[in-house]
């Protein structure tokens, strides 16, 4: 799958197609199965997938802003659940083997997306802004109504694997993934559960996450191995994320 960067606060947004942030569980069909991020096969109703095409497809599975546990709990069954299924989309915002610059794989997608005919199948709405001021503007507003952020495609940009200066990402506050790899005791009125998780990034950089965490959560804390995404501002000299406070179960799935 194409990564995306961060947006650059002194860039210009012309040239780049702007979309939703969508808060949901990144897919990817290979023509014949939806896939998570990590390759492990989605269990989906026979409908949900019906007809779709033989060429890739990237997107979300999404079931609305705040829902994310909603989204990320139907897709760990590993039998599908029909009725939970019913309030899933899949926002389709790329065709990976297209081979064209993403204004043509975005004109290629509202085809496809459309000629399938299933409202659960939508391709994700993009708009051109003019400059930063508009950028922001868009980007308050979607926070407002309860949107993560924005994500930005070059128009001119190809799909390429890894981590592309063609795809960036918007938000007010950075989040990130690190895996659990320990439990450090709690003190106080923490004594007898977790104080912090210990955490690694794929970077490789360890350091401790104490808050955000719920009293249950410290009672039943995400399992050593498990990963996490986390929220923070900045990183120090050495490259440890700042005020780092849990969010929630990576969506890597």
């Amino acid at each position: 799958m194409m990564h995306a960067k961060e947006w650059s606060d002194k860039a210009s947004p012309l040239g780049w197609w702007v979309s939703e942030k969508y808060d949901g569980v990144r897919a990817w069909w290979d023509g014949r199965s939806l896939l998570t991020r990590l390759g492990n096969p989605i269990a989906v109703p026979d409908w949900f997938t019906a007809n779709w095409p033989e060429t890739p497809l990237d997107g979300e599975l999404w079931c609305g802003r705040g829902r994310f546990e909603q989204t990320a709990g139907t897709i760990r069954q590993r039998r599908a659940v029909d009725t939970a299924w019913h309030g899933v989309r899949y926002m389709v915002f790329d065709l990976p083997a297209h081979g064209g610059p993403f204004h043509e794989r975005l004109a290629a997608c509202a085809r496809l997306t459309s000629g399938l005919g299933q409202r659960w199948v939508q391709a994700a709405p993009h708009e051109l802004l003019a400059d930063t001021k508009t950028l922001q503007s868009r980007l308050n507003e979607l926070v407002a109504q309860g949107g993560e952020g924005l994500m930005l495609h070059h128009g001119d940009g190809h799909y390429r694997p890894g981590r592309s200066d063609d795809l960036r990402k918007l938000k007010t506050s950075t989040d990130a993934e690190a895996e659990v790899i320990g439990h450090l005791p709690g003190r106080g009125r923490h004594a007898g559960r977790i104080g912090a998780l210990q955490v690694r990034t794929a970077e490789g950089v360890s350091f401790r996450i104490g808050t955000g965490l719920t009293d249950a959560q410290r009672t039943n804390p995400p399992p050593v191995g498990s990963w996490i995404t986390f929220r923070y501002r900045g990183t120090t000299e050495s490259g440890v994320p700042r005020f780092a406070n849990y969010l929630r179960p990576a969506a890597l799935l």
